[in-house]
């Protein structure tokens, strides 16, 4: 199937990891999310899983994910860069070697952690360190790889956080 692109928008509130963990629960009980046990979106499916524990443990889950934000573990403190492993840089890989030996040198990915935006990529990429929902676009670009994600606090005309905006890309 190939990996897939998602976003999502949730209430704001200050503990961005809540958040995330509160997303995943509405996004699972709605059936948010692509099933490979069936082949199909979730909410066409009366079996699918009703839990984190149950959706996680399961051996099509764990093969192909959910091309969705179930797919992702944690939000790291604001500035903390994703672990990217042997992803991160092209030259890096070239200059270790292939394979086994690249992993060794650069390590593993840390896959399923969101990173913010940063005040900087913000005033970088927008002009602002206040984002809105009129800033999104400008921000897509953001996304590091496949099994990583992105979030971005969005504030309405008073400067005021309003909601947080949560995208990236899963999948097999």
């Amino acid at each position: 199937m190939g990996a897939s692109g998602w976003g999502y928008h949730t209430e704001y509130q200050p503990d961005l990891q809540r958040a995330l963990e509160q997303l995943q629960a509405r996004v699972l009980a709605d059936g948010d999310y692509w099933w490979a046990a069936e082949g199909k979106r979730a909410s066409d499916c009366t079996n699918r899983p009703r839990s984190m524990a149950a959706l996680l443990a399961d051996d099509h889950v764990q093969q192909s994910g959910t091309h969705s934000i179930l797919d992702m573990n944690r939000v790291l403190p604001l500035g903390e860069q994703p672990q990217l492993g042997w992803m991160g840089d092209i030259q890096a890989i070239l200059n270790a070697g292939r394979g086994a030996d690249a992993i060794e040198h650069l390590g593993r990915p840390e896959f399923g952690t969101v990173t913010q935006v940063t005040p900087a990529e913000a005033l970088e990429l927008t002009g602002t360190a206040t984002l809105t929902r009129e800033h999104l676009t400008a921000l897509d670009d953001l996304r590091y790889y496949v099994g990583f994600g992105r979030c971005a606090v969005l504030h309405d005309t008073r400067a005021e956080p309003i909601e947080i905006y949560f995208w990236g890309a899963s999948g097999d």
